[in-house]
Parts: structure tokens; sequence; C-alpha cells
């Protein structure tokens, strides 16, 4: 029909304002890959600095940690926990101690320890409760199942 208009969701296909403007975005926020430095002692690093990213409600932290072969150092891009700041040593592995921006095994976490960006299976980098103010508490250990129960507010 000439001079109607067309409908919205043909417009939509098109693009232009109906797109989500990614070209500030910082990149994807993931766990250190697990390795030898965790699965038996630790590996430092070192907050350098926590930015805000568009398109996601929580804050994300550079992260620098040494090369564990080569004379260089890593750069990670994590979720920022709350009470995570600049200049920060953290520390990532088993032998790691429970504190605010630490990453440990949650099997080795005691029960009422609230946690967040969790691996729903092994490997992953973190999938659950990574919003912004989010987070899970650990209800009980299932060692015989290598289960976990985890309570979300």
């Amino acid at each position: 029909i000439p001079g109607s208009r067309r409908i919205r969701s043909s417009r939509k296909g098109a693009g232009s304002v109906f797109t989500a403007h990614t070209q500030h975005r910082k990149g994807a926020a993931k766990l250190r890959s697990l390795d030898f430095a965790e699965r038996h002692g630790y590996i430092r690093g070192v907050v350098k600095a926590i930015e805000h990213d568009s398109g996601r409600g929580a804050p994300i932290a550079e992260i620098r940690f040494r090369h564990t072969h080569k004379y260089k150092t890593v750069t990670e891009t994590v979720i920022a926990p709350e009470g995570l700041y600049t200049g920060q040593s953290i520390y990532c592995g088993a032998k790691a101690e429970l504190a605010i921006g630490n990453v440990l095994p949650v099997g080795l976490m005691p029960e009422g320890s609230s946690v967040c960006n969790l691996e729903s299976k092994v490997g992953d980098r973190g999938t659950l409760a990574r919003a912004g103010g989010c987070y899970a508490t650990i209800i009980a250990h299932n060692s015989e199942r290598t289960a976990l129960a985890l309570s979300f507010p």
C-alpha cells in the first residue's frame, strides 16, 4: 500500500537504533584457566584496575599474573567482587586462604561462605552468581557424590 508505514518488526531487522552498542566493551570476564600452579599450590596476582563495562551490571577487574613458564605477565579480566580494590594481591589455587577476591576450590570452603562467579561445570571459568551484588551461600557438602548445595537469595 503506497504511503503506509512499515511495521516495527520489519524495521528492527535492519539494525541502526535497535542494535546493542558493543564498541566500548572490555571483553569476556572469565576466571583463570586451571593449571598446575592452581591445582597444587597458588599463584599471586595484582589488581591493576577496576572498570565499568558497558552492558554489564557488575564492575570488572584487570588482574596481572606472572606467566608460569615465560618471563612475561598475563592479564586476566574477571568479575570484581564487592570489597576488591586496586593494588590488592589476590591468590588463586588450592592452597590460597579464604579472603575477598581469592579464587579457590569450592570443596575446600567452609559451609556458610558467600561466593560469587562459580563454575557450574569443571573448567567453564565461572557462570553462576556473576551479576552486580549477586552471591551464593554454601549450604552443605556431599563428599560421596562430590556435590554441593548452594543457596541463592
